[in-house]
């Protein structure tokens, strides 16, 4: 990929002190914690003093980082306070094939000029969880547009296709007869030849990446380095239920509006909260085995326990007094029935206008399509009246609030 996006600088030799604690080496390496490959030997290097690299990588995939990404990142932090070395790959090359790990088709591929307005606003994104000042960021494009076809055929032939077809994701495909592209089958070989280039200690990533980071420690015993050990993390479910995911929809991110990032928690099932609780926040475990427990014994109401949770992950990315403003805002709205404080205006000239149009206009809706079936689901309010005809005109008047839903409003002026 030529010139990509750039942020940050790659400081390669920055020596910090390294923190051994044996209580700060444990909560590292249990909490959100899958798996440990090998765990003796990641134990030891932590308590031996030595700075580690250690690797995590992130594909440009889409524009804004979700809480599930996050996860991640605030275990990358953990490495980075005890004064351990951050190496964040940035996968621009990578992005244009698409990992496969948890994909049940073939990923569309993205063009560069869409990579590089997602990497726009990653390093403002990054900086609200990692110090990006001691942060070494690296592009894969740096190596991997180097790579020869005898390169490729070198690290190929350590797999086998065997190897590749049997991981879960690719074996259902290949048995409901779905396609599955050879660019994919070299997703693996690519992320393990970063651990390489990059002559990682550690890499970590969530529990669907574990066929990718085993590859890395085995391309770094070709090029005889010391395999690296690998930490694979638990995995947040979406708001529907699924793995968080861009390409779904069903994600919370980092940089949502604290009013938007509330509502969306407190939408969520119930059945989710516990998972919230020890994924997203940094409550004591002890705190959120009780949290647990009051949930399995209906002991508390999982509404106010929900509302704990979103005020507590606005305030980790937004600060305690937004979080507070998102609090009384969403009770205003859901609890007492009130517009919000703020509602987005949109000038529309028309003195008569369809509905359908309105909705659209004000950006309530992305289509016509949508706002009918909205209508006739009763989810459109103007001026709190519940409008049930997709095919009337609405006249325009100043001050008009059209609602969609529970959370979306507008004001006409």
């Amino acid at each position: 990929m030529a010139n990509p996006v750039r942020f940050g600088m790659i400081k390669k030799n920055t020596i910090m002190a390294i923190n051994t604690d044996p209580k700060k080496i444990e909560e590292l390496a249990s909490r959100n914690v899958e798996e440990i490959f090998e765990k003796e030997s990641l134990i030891r290097k932590l308590k031996s003093g030595k700075q580690l690299r250690i690797k995590h990588g992130i594909d440009p995939t889409g524009p804004k980082i979700h809480i599930g990404r996050a996860v991640q990142f605030w275990k990358l932090r953990a490495f980075q306070d005890l004064g351990h070395k951050i190496v964040l790959i940035i996968g621009d090359f990578t992005a244009q094939i698409g990992d496969a790990s948890d994909k049940q088709a073939m990923r569309k591929p993205l063009a560069e000029s869409e990579i590089k307005a997602n990497l726009k606003d990653y390093a403002k994104q990054i900086s609200k969880i990692l110090d990006i000042r001691k942060t070494e960021i690296q592009y894969n494009s740096k190596w991997l547009n180097k790579l020869t076809a005898k390169d490729m055929l070198s690290l190929a032939m350590r797999f086998t296709a065997q190897q590749m077809i049997q991981r879960r994701n690719f074996k259902e495909r290949w048995d409901s007869g779905k396609p599955i592209g050879l660019h994919e089958l070299s997703y693996p070989l690519f992320q393990g030849y970063d651990s390489v280039s990059v002559k990682a200690d550690v890499e970590i990533g969530g529990s669907d990446q574990l066929f990718n980071l085993q590859a890395g420690r085995e391309l770094q015993k070709t090029f005889g380095q010391n395999p690296q050990d690998i930490m694979t993390l638990k995995m947040l479910s979406g708001l529907d239920g699924r793995k968080m995911s861009t390409s779904w929809g069903n994600v919370i991110t980092i940089v949502d509006e604290p009013n938007d990032m509330y509502g969306k928690i407190m939408s969520m099932q119930d059945g989710l909260i516990s998972e919230y609780f020890e994924l997203c926040t940094s409550l004591p475990i002890a705190e959120v085995e009780k949290i647990k427990n009051d949930l399995a014994t209906g002991s508390v109401n999982p509404r106010d326990l929900k509302a704990r949770l979103a005020k507590e992950i606005v305030a980790i990315y937004h600060g305690r007094k937004l979080a507070e403003v998102a609090e009384r805002e969403f009770e205003k709205v859901f609890k007492e029935k009130e517009i919000p404080s703020q509602i987005p205006e949109t000038k529309i000239e028309e003195k008569e206008i369809p509905i359908l149009d309105l909705l659209e206009k004000t950006g309530l809706v992305s289509s016509k399509a949508e706002a009918k079936r909205l209508i006739l689901q009763k989810g459109v309010k103007i001026n709190n009246e519940v409008q049930d005809d997709w095919k009337k005109s609405v006249e325009i008047k100043k001050r008009t609030v059209v609602q969609v839903g529970k959370r979306k409003f507008a004001k006409i002026i």
